[in-house]
């Protein structure tokens, strides 16, 4: 025969191992904080650069509306993959990069007239684009790495288009940070190095961040719960 007192003991026993849960931040807050740790970094980074070099690259309407375009597709799609992060969220989230990134791929692809309209443009070297390539492959790994961090936490349903989300927007943030120090103007072999950077981001994040986002995380479910209503 049980011993109604001894239960009552053991659910007291549980009750005070149970350690306080903190509620998730929303896939607005959470993204937000990861945007602005892109802009820390892009402000430690913006002293290196050449100031009157940037000012007049920016000055070029490609130039300045494809850094934009970098930018938002970054913001669009960080977004975008925190809101696919939660389950129950409309896959329609998955949309919110495609305007930004055909803004940000079709300027770069109309930049690459200017070796044909202005054969005086400062064209890139073999040196320049791999540098390009390295800064791109670089910048993107501690972003790529902190980004995971911050979406495994919500343990998404569908692990591998959240982490290919993530990729973009990790890809795009790093074309952003490389304007200040992009020493060359828009040129078609130039634009296919950036573009094979970006591809090999967003493919190694939707791969093996997919891999880490499908692992159930130690936390606790419960620290699952969105507080967006």
């Amino acid at each position: 025969m049980s011993d109604p007192a001894r239960h009552e003991r053991l659910v007291e026993e549980l009750a005070r191992s149970l350690a306080p849960i903190r509620p998730l931040a929303g896939p607005g807050w959470r993204a937000f904080a990861w945007i602005s740790a892109v802009l820390g970094l892009g402000v430690l980074l913006l002293p290196l650069s050449d100031g009157a070099a940037l000012s007049a690259r920016l000055g070029v309407p490609d130039l300045r509306y494809a850094a934009l375009g970098a930018m938002l597709t970054s913001v669009a799609a960080a977004f975008a993959a925190f809101q696919s992060s939660v389950p129950g969220r409309s896959r329609a989230w998955v949309l919110l990069p495609i305007p930004p990134l055909v803004l940000w791929l079709g300027v770069s692809g109309l930049g690459c007239l200017r070796a044909w309209l202005a054969p005086a443009s400062n064209l890139a070297e073999t040196g320049e684009m791999r540098g390009c390539f390295v800064f791109l492959i670089g910048v993107s790994l501690p972003l790529s790495v902190l980004l995971v961090t911050m979406l495994r936490r919500a343990c998404p349903l569908n692990p591998g288009l959240t982490a290919a989300l993530g990729g973009l927007a990790v890809a795009a943030a790093a074309a952003a940070l490389l304007v200040p120090f992009h020493p060359h103007d828009a040129t078609a072999t130039d634009l296919a190095v950036h573009l094979v950077a970006v591809l090999i981001v967003v493919g190694l994040n939707g791969l093996f961040g997919g891999r880490v986002l499908g692992t159930p995380s130690p936390r606790p479910a419960t620290t699952a719960v969105d507080t967006d209503p």
